[in-house]
């Protein structure tokens, strides 16, 4: 029999995590929508040809990290390990076409097969922006704008810094890979199994390589930079000139890349030194070819996606939640009408908190234990005088208060 515990990578979310997670997504969100965004929300699982498409038959995700399965009607399912390719299908297949430019935020759990450790799970949330339908750099600058924005508002923005580079355009890039191929495959011994397996179907992606002799070639590999013709350096200056008029402090990254073909101008992460190795909290960048190569009219898009997880750890503390009210009937006779009391103040926006059962000492220790700022006690006494007794519990002070003055007086708990 399996175990009663999560599954590997997998992890309840409770208490003051999930404050936390629910901090960073209601930013986002707020954010957003200051920006012009419209939420979207894309179905958990797709067709797996829909990342398949998007993230390349060869790719490491495609290859070990989706969750595919075939469903009782045959059909190949994945469940999403990325954000980006859902909302390309749903704008592909709700004929979006003539709303163009698009604009959406989203939020949710993706799903990836990895080796789980801090700030990478197998279940995991994003956040993220797509604009659909805008060629310029304006797009670019609104995007990465946002998400500087979004960072500061969190009270994080310090801990982390923006990486930015330009991947050129179709022909910048075809110049820079033939170069890049020539180079490693004058050093292809020295090169780790992966990065030999990349250099033949995705040779940008060797850049990204973690490993010590991988990194040690990559110093030394060309620059990205000096194969961009003069369209691609003039939409990158755009970009950075627009960033630094915001205000938004940058740091270009010459190896930071995106290996598919459908990504092009704009790369960027903001990046932190705090988590260890999972140092990329927002990852974003350009892809004009993305919804063209799934079969959808030419339409150029940019966003970033961010992890829920790895921005809540940044996070000093979550945002206290209200305090509740305690309501403490003593005595059976004075259950129903606490409970009616209990009703009115949470119509008129006070959170409450109402014990099922024990005597009065026992709820004014779940009070305490709740954290409550106040306790409304109701007993036959009061029941008689149609009153209640209103207590501090930080300060200790007491008083009897009519029912009908008992909302009004309350305000000051708010």
């Amino acid at each position: 029999m399996t175990s009663l515990k999560p599954v590997r990578g997998t992890r309840d979310i409770m208490n003051e995590e999930c404050r936390g997670h629910r901090h960073v997504a209601s930013v986002g969100r707020d954010i957003a929508r200051r920006y012009g965004f419209t939420e979207i929300a894309t179905p958990i699982f797709e067709f797996s040809e829909v990342f398949k498409r998007t993230l390349g038959e060869a790719s490491d995700i495609v290859t070990k990290e989706m969750y595919a399965f075939e469903d009782r009607g045959g059909s190949e399912i994945t469940l999403r390990p990325e954000g980006t390719a859902g909302i390309a299908r749903a704008f592909i297949s709700n004929g979006l076409t003539q709303n163009l430019p698009c604009k959406f935020f989203y939020e949710g759990p993706m799903f990836r097969y990895e080796r789980p450790q801090k700030g990478r799970l197998r279940q995991f949330h994003q956040v993220g922006v797509e604009i659909l339908g805008v060629p310029t750099p304006q797009a670019d600058i609104e995007v990465i704008a946002l998400g500087a924005q979004m960072l500061g508002e969190l009270g994080v923005g310090d801990k982390t810094v923006l990486e930015i580079n330009s991947l050129g355009d179709r022909e910048s890039r075809a110049a820079y890979r033939d170069v890049l191929v020539a180079y490693f495959t004058g050093h292809r011994d020295a090169l780790s199994e992966d990065s030999r397996a990349r250099l033949e179907r995705n040779p940008l992606r060797i850049l990204d390589s973690k490993d010590k002799g991988d990194r040690e070639l990559i110093a030394e590999a060309p620059d990205m930079s000096d194969y961009l013709n003069e369209g691609s350096r003039a939409f990158f200056d755009t970009v950075l000139d627009g960033l630094e008029s915001l205000g938004v402090e940058m740091s270009v990254n010459p190896r930071l890349v995106r290996g598919l073909d459908y990504y092009c101008h704009t790369a960027f992460e903001f990046t932190t030194e705090v988590l260890g190795a999972q140092g990329a909290v927002i990852a974003g960048g350009r892809y004009d070819g993305l919804i063209e190569q799934m079969g959808g009219p030419s339409t150029p898009g940019v966003g970033w996606a961010a992890g829920i997880e790895r921005l809540s750890m940044l996070l000093s503390e979550p945002p206290a939640l209200p305090r509740p009210i305690a309501v403490i009937p003593v005595g059976e006779g004075a259950q129903g009408p606490a409970m009616g009391i209990a009703h009115t103040l949470r119509e008129n926006g006070y959170v409450v908190d109402m014990g099922y059962s024990g005597n009065l000492a026992k709820r004014m220790k779940r009070a305490d234990r709740m954290n409550a700022c106040a306790a409304v006690i109701l007993g036959d006494d009061e029941l008689e005088r149609n009153s209640a007794t209103l207590r501090d519990l930080d300060s200790g002070e007491q008083s009897e208060i009519p029912l009908d003055d008992l909302t009004d007086r309350l305000s000051a708990f708010r």
